[in-house]
């Protein structure tokens, strides 16, 4: 897996790339964890290049989300290929998440 972070305004979007799986999920869970203590409170994971997510990358996200929200913000998905959206339905993140086909839109959707 390869991770790599960008800011896009006052949006930080982690890129994913590869297999997130449970030797791969703690070094997503600390880039993750390491921009909430920065203060980066709107995230977005592209998700564009993410081959593969286990349960432990499910558990990954959801934490992620969920401290995200606690701190007033919010870790939003981009470009979830089908493969990945496919087990994200199935464990109904897609109805906790807000998904977005692109980093774009994504990022924008924090405008509001």
């Amino acid at each position: 897996m390869e991770l790599s972070t960008t800011s896009n305004g006052n949006v930080q979007v982690v890129a994913v790339k590869g297999s997130l799986d449970a030797l791969t999920a703690p070094e997503l869970a600390d880039t993750l964890a390491t921009e909430l203590r920065a203060g980066h409170t709107q995230l977005v994971a592209d998700l564009n290049e993410l081959e593969y997510t286990s349960s432990a990358g499910l558990r990954v996200l959801l934490n992620s989300v969920k401290d995200a929200r606690s701190k007033g913000g919010d870790l939003r998905l981009a470009g979830v290929q089908a493969n990945v959206k496919k087990v994200l339905d199935l464990s109904g993140f897609m109805s906790i998440m807000k998904a977005f086909p692109d980093v774009e839109s994504a990022v924008a959707s924090f405008a509001g």
